[in-house]
């Protein structure tokens, strides 16, 4: 394993879907991951164990970076406290749903804002979207701060993948489920009401988050619209005019919790739609 480790340390290696990133572009992309500690705000019960020390780990254990980033911290430097994200594909996993491929995204922060939490992904090459999924009580691993955190991180990404045979039955199951046009509305508006929580007044309509960006998105059933409305709403740039008739574009969600909570509830509001069929 220690060949893996050197290998992803001083090379970009392809993948069949994109290329695993090595720890330099990771730190790169999200020098929080290679916090030497934690904010002085953080409680006596947090317990500092670097990110790094966890990626580590999860390559010696098949795992391989394909993605990092981090958004911003309140505290301090936010360099080093900031909430991080990074994504993993075992090197093993030759799984693909229909046109994606299953994911373990790894979020934290050195600030006490976040354990560790572990989320079954989505990534479909064709647009470079990330999906988060959850499904039931598969989906979610949140893991303290405390002395087990590695071995507790390792174990429960290894749980995620071992189990992606139940995302896959769920995606193959949206493919097959056609959404009538009310049925298309009805989802659009439901994931506009999760975009914009607290709006008085919704930006644009329902419809727009419906257009399909490419034709090989286009169609009827539950796994393309949802596509569809999910790039539209986190990738942004959808033109719209505002109250006062200015033109206006929709921008890219950043902001990494914003972009879990958005990305975990439009799934939960696709999964929604199997069970009421």
């Amino acid at each position: 394993m220690t060949t893996m480790i050197h290998s992803l340390s001083t090379v970009q290696a392809d993948h069949a879907f994109g290329s695993h990133l090595s720890l330099e572009a990771v730190r790169d992309r999200a020098p929080a991951v290679f916090a030497e500690n934690a904010a002085a705000r953080v409680t006596r019960a947090y317990r500092f164990i670097s990110t790094s020390q966890v990626v580590r780990a999860l390559i010696e254990a098949g795992f391989v970076p394909t993605d990092a980033r981090q958004g911003r911290s309140k505290v301090g430097d936010g360099a080093g406290y900031a909430r991080h994200l990074i994504r993993f594909r075992h090197a093993r996993e030759s799984v693909t749903l229909l046109d994606a491929i299953p994911e373990i995204v790894l979020v934290n922060a050195h600030d006490g804002t976040s354990a560790y939490q572990l989320r079954a992904g989505l990534f479909r090459p064709l647009c470079t979207n990330g999906l988060i999924a959850r499904i039931g009580d598969f989906g979610f691993i949140s893991v303290p701060h405390r002395a087990s955190a590695v071995a507790d991180v390792v174990e429960g990404a290894l749980r995620l993948t071992a189990q992606f045979q139940l995302l896959g039955e769920t995606v193959r199951a949206m493919a097959h489920r056609v959404l009538s046009p009310l049925e298309q509305l009805g989802f659009a508006e439901a994931a506009l009401a999760i975009r914009y929580p607290h709006a008085d007044r919704l930006p644009y309509a329902a419809e727009r988050v419906l257009e399909a960006r490419r034709s090989g998105d286009a169609g009827d059933s539950l796994w393309q619209v949802y596509n569809v409305v999910q790039e539209n709403l986190v990738r942004g740039g959808i033109t719209y005019q505002s109250a006062r008739g200015r033109a206006m574009r929709t921008r890219r969600i950043q902001a990494i919790r914003e972009d879990v909570r958005i990305n975990s509830a439009l799934w939960q509001a696709a999964a929604a739609r199997l069970e009421a069929a």
